[in-house]
């Protein structure tokens, strides 16, 4: 009887109350009053939205509860208050155990279906809602879906590999990622062909800078593959602040800016750096991690090494990283006022690789914590190098500096978060295949706090320091 007051009585409330609205807006638009009647059909709107998104949230859990056809009955009342002729939506299943929560924006998804269920956009959507709610399960399907309604759409895939690559599913995640969206520039700068995995005996070839700087410290390993498979001559196209750097990577014979120092004829094939996992078939048994592969410059470590402490056990840190990345809020720490608990152990030195965002908080450190700010004198990767190589020990978020630590084989502990790792330090890991030399993964528990994370480095951190000194 509960259940009917709800099906008639809110809803016609809800109806009356967004007729009135929208009488009002009308009113308002015919005084010329816009703005004013703007309002009132935005919250006309809103009324039907937040009660659409309620009951899909009771239709889940009747459904969770074995109240299946209640479950559809609330489901099919969401869909009317959208449109009366909407088809009637599926509300997923929750795995054993767990309890299916659908957040606003899948509720407005799973409501959009309604309308547009043959729209792939909308289906990979509601796949990234339920990647984000650790529904793996559900946004594979939700991605495959979209791809069998349009097997072009890019986004689908490139979500698809996230979550496959995520697993170590390295055949179909890295086939799948190949299918992003295409760089343009390149295929239109260069006259000479995209290598596609012709041989290479005897070839020269041209690795196009693509993603970030930690990006391009991460692929640029590939450069020795190609030379092992045959190739005669190198060149990578990086960012200014990589070039001095990749003077010294394994395979390269040449690191070159672009597009100042490349021309666009001159090479046998071109590719991008994020294609060669897939074109040199990398699977979770045969990454290639030739450590150490990028080294720092002996001159500029001999610069350095009047600036820092001459004893004790020297650690770098990195709180921050790019605040463009898509998942940067989730990656970086709120401040350097997180890591605060690592201040009072003894016989600790604490060195700030901060570039960017944040540096100026390495001059202003919480209370205890010893900490030289260097940062602002870093004036590229072969400065931040020649710095870790002094180092005993490097603690980052997911940024360039943990991957340059990585390639040059100086142990390095990666603060990670819950939200949507990347894909390249895998589910669960404490460890990087990727790096198998001296990195640690430090994964946030599942309420995305940093704080039992700082906790269980300051841990780790004591036994280490405890050996050292």
């Amino acid at each position: 009887m509960e259940r009917k007051r709800i099906d008639t009585q809110s809803t016609t409330t809800i109806h009356a109350r967004v007729q009135a609205l929208t009488l009002a807006g009308n009113r308002l638009l015919a005084e010329g009053k816009a703005e004013r009647a703007g309002e009132c059909f935005r919250k006309g709107l809103g009324l039907i939205r937040a009660f659409s998104r309620a009951l899909l949230h009771l239709a889940a859990l009747l459904k969770q509860y074995g109240e299946a056809e209640d479950a559809q009955k609330y489901a099919t009342l969401a869909a009317s208050l959208f449109h009366e002729n909407s088809a009637i939506p599926v509300i997923p299943d929750p795995p054993p155990e767990q309890p299916l929560i659908l957040t606003e924006a899948a509720a407005d998804c799973l409501a959009a279906l309604h309308h547009e269920p043959g729209s792939p956009v909308v289906w990979t959507n509601l796949g990234v809602h339920q990647a984000r709610a650790k529904r793996e399960e559900e946004a594979e399907r939700c991605y495959r879906t979209a791809i069998e309604l349009d097997d072009d759409f890019s986004n689908a895939y490139f979500n698809l590999s996230y979550l496959l690559l995520r697993r170590g599913e390295f055949e179909e995640g890295l086939r799948c990622r190949e299918r992003r969206k295409s760089h343009g520039y390149l295929d239109n700068f260069f006259t000479f062909p995209r290598w596609n995995g012709e041989p290479l005996q005897g070839k020269s070839v041209i690795i196009g800078f693509e993603g970030g700087h930690g990006d391009m410290i991460h692929f640029c390993r590939y450069a020795s593959v190609l030379k092992a498979m045959g190739a005669a001559r190198i060149s990578v196209a990086c960012h200014p602040g990589l070039k001095t750097l990749f003077e010294t990577l394994s395979g390269c014979d040449e690191a070159l800016l672009f597009p100042e120092e490349v021309a666009a004829d001159g090479w046998d094939f071109w590719t991008l750096a994020m294609s060669l996992p897939y074109l040199c078939k990398t699977r979770l048994h045969n990454i290639p991690a030739p450590i150490p592969y990028l080294k720092a410059d002996p001159a500029r470590i001999t610069r350095w090494a009047p600036r820092l402490p001459q004893s004790g056990f020297k650690i770098g840190l990195v709180w921050k990283g790019n605040p463009k990345f898509e998942n940067d809020a989730n990656r970086s720490l709120p401040s350097l006022d997180v890591l605060a608990p690592l201040g009072p152990l003894p016989g600790v030195h604490f060195v700030s690789l901060q570039k960017g965002r944040g540096e100026e908080e390495a001059k202003r450190p919480p209370a205890g914590l010893r900490l030289l700010a260097l940062g602002s004198d870093l004036h590229d990767f072969a400065d931040t190098a020649a710095l870790i190589a002094s180092l005993d020990l490097v603690i980052s978020v997911d940024t360039a500096a943990a991957h340059l630590a990585g390639a040059m084989g100086k142990p390095c502990w990666v603060l990670l978060p819950d939200h949507l790792p990347d894909w390249r330090w895998l589910t669960g890991c404490t460890d990087s295949p990727w790096y198998p030399k001296g990195m640690r993964l430090f994964r946030q528990p599942s309420d995305g706090s940093w704080v039992e994370v700082v906790a269980s480095v300051r841990k780790a951190l004591k036994i280490r320091i405890a050996k050292e000194l």
